[in-house]
């Protein structure tokens, strides 16, 4: 899924080189202070997050905006907190 050009996240989770689950409790930390409407931005190479992020925003009652490929390894995904 392609994102729509210049979605502006209002925190970033930097999860490079971490191994789940810890990708994933560092975006839940994060949701739990946004505000609704706020969008937050996690980069990540752990291949697990490809699946446990976007179930990670359905589970947190969050929308999943998309994700993009920003190097080899490296993903970015934007969840957007209903």
């Amino acid at each position: 899924m392609k994102l729509p050009p210049r979605i502006i996240a209002d925190k970033v989770v930097d999860a490079r080189g971490l191994s789940c689950p810890l990708p994933l409790l560092k975006t839940k930390k994060v949701m739990d202070s946004l505000e609704p409407g706020q969008i937050v931005k996690i980069i990540s190479t752990d291949p697990g997050s490809k699946e446990h992020i976007p179930e990670l925003a359905l589970r947190h009652g969050s929308s999943f905006l998309g994700l993009e490929y920003s190097e080899e390894d490296t993903v970015v995904y934007f969840i957007q907190k209903d």
